[in-house]
């Protein structure tokens, strides 16, 4: 989970990332990086999903526990 939670944070422009809030809490979330996170789950995870899915999680952990299982 480390991994991944390193990317996200690089791709949110943080340095720390909070699991606990969802990825609309992160003024650098926006359709480009829906865009970089559907690329990343494809590439790197080989899972697919579509924007709606990523902004529909409740935290960030969810989405990472889904996309790791």
């Amino acid at each position: 989970m480390e991994e991944l939670k390193e990317q996200l944070a690089e791709l949110l422009e943080v340095e720390e990332l909070d699991l606990t809030k969802k990825f609309s809490d992160y003024d650098s979330f926006d359709s480009l990086a829906i865009l970089t996170i559907l690329a990343m789950l494809d590439s790197d995870y080989n899972k697919s999903m579509k924007a709606s899915d990523i902004r529909a999680y409740e935290s960030i952990e969810a989405f990472c526990k889904d996309v790791l299982a």
